[in-house]
């Protein structure tokens, strides 16, 4: 089964920054590009740091209302957290205004990997690397959003040619697979339990897929047999089915 990679879905040209860019620079890129956010690169085009539209208003929320009464200094055991905002309202460059270490992924991820990480971090956009470790793209929300534009025929055939053909060796037409806008129904009956198990999991795997309807049902509840009764059920079936 293949997964669309992260490569296949990012923006090639992408808008970045260097340590030393000028926050007004910085604030003109993502204004004139109508970006929320952009990665700072070194001399080797490697990511050291990404920018986003919250950096830069910390320094507008932190500036001071002359008809408010002062805020207190920082503590001495001020968190780290507050430290770095405190850095960020100082900032002159892209370089003290970014976050870092940042977070990247690689074009030869798979899109669930660049999903997973953006809503573990509750980030919008991620810095796309080569196997060198260098900027070569940027893939955001949207563009991850793509991979459920695919067909449902196209879900089908995925389904029976990767789960039920390649993984289980079972005849096309032995289970029947419906999909209706990307939810999976799969009805049939199996030789053992472990079979339906494996044929739902894999299917929710499938890139686009929305969600699985498991009505399959089995004839031989395998997680009864014995380890012993198991590995010899296997290597029996294996050995009847080579041509």
């Amino acid at each position: 089964m293949k997964h669309n990679k992260v490569g296949s879905v990012m923006t090639t040209e992408v808008v970045r920054a260097e340590y030393g860019t000028s926050f007004k620079e910085v604030a003109r890129l993502l204004g004139e590009h109508g970006i929320s956010g952009l990665p700072v690169v070194d001399e080797d085009e490697k990511v050291i740091g990404v920018i986003s539209e919250t950096d830069l208003m910390v320094r507008q929320a932190e500036t001071p209302d002359p008809f408010e009464p002062k805020k207190r200094h920082w503590p001495a055991s001020a968190t780290r957290a507050s430290r770095q905002r405190a850095a960020k309202v100082r900032a002159r460059t892209a370089g003290q205004l970014m976050t870092e270490p940042p977070l990247t992924v690689h074009a030869d991820n798979t899109i669930v990997e660049a999903a997973r990480t953006m809503a573990q971090h509750h980030i919008e956009r991620l810095p796309v690397l080569d196997e060198e470790h260098r900027l070569v793209g940027i893939v955001t929300r949207r563009d991850l959003l793509q991979v459920f534009l695919r067909s449902d025929a196209d879900i089908r055939t995925e389904v029976v040619e990767e789960v039920l053909v390649r993984t289980l060796w079972l005849p096309p037409r032995s289970i029947d697979v419906q999909v209706v806008e990307g939810v999976v129904t799969l009805s049939g009956q199996m030789e053992r339990k472990s079979e339906t198990e494996i044929a739902v999991s894999m299917t929710r795997q499938i890139d686009g897929v929305v969600a699985v309807v498991d009505e399959l049902t089995y004839r031989l509840d395998d997680a009864r047999i014995q380890p012993q009764e198991q590995a010899l059920h296997g290597v029996a079936d294996d050995w009847l089915r080579k041509p």
